[in-house]
């Protein structure tokens, strides 16, 4: 290879993209760290995902959309909400508010129960309520480590 050919090629990273860029969906899935084919499926479950797609079919995401699948994100895999819970909460409080969660500016609400779980709420007069909020709470418990194990340790330099 030609000594200015290889040149051209220096190993130096690419810079980073101005905050106003669009975004491929590789580049989002990368940001996020969500595979590809979620985010494409989010786009069939939350109409309000909508980005730009130019020729082929090609995505480009616009700094609100990545906002909010990144809120979308936030609300399904840190506070566990189903996705109906999670359109609820888009539908209730709209598209600013989730685009807040994804930033780290606002929280929604603990999901309930039936969100969390997927199951029929726990109504009073079952015989064996008490024994499955125990169980109930022990899960919580359990999760909440397992988060905890889930973050990078904070090191002192």
């Amino acid at each position: 290879m030609p000594p200015a050919l290889a040149a051209d090629l220096s190993l130096e990273p690419m810079a980073e993209k101005s905050a106003g860029a669009f975004r491929t969906i590789s580049e989002v899935a990368d940001e996020l760290d969500v595979p590809q084919h979620v985010l494409r499926f989010w786009e069939t479950r939350f109409g309000q995902i909508r980005p730009v797609k130019r020729a082929g079919g090609r995505r480009y995401y616009r700094p609100q959309d990545v906002e909010l699948v990144a809120g979308i994100r936030q609300l399904l895999y840190v506070q566990r909400y189903t996705i109906a819970g999670a359109q609820r909460v888009l539908k209730e409080n709209g598209i600013r508010f989730v685009q807040a969660v994804g930033r780290g500016e606002a929280k929604a609400a603990e999901p309930l129960i039936q969100e969390v779980e997927g199951a029929t709420a726990l109504r009073a007069d079952t015989p064996d309520r008490a024994a499955l909020m125990g169980v109930l709470e022990d899960l919580h418990a359990c999760r909440t480590l397992l988060d905890a194990l889930r973050r990078p340790y904070d090191r002192d330099v």
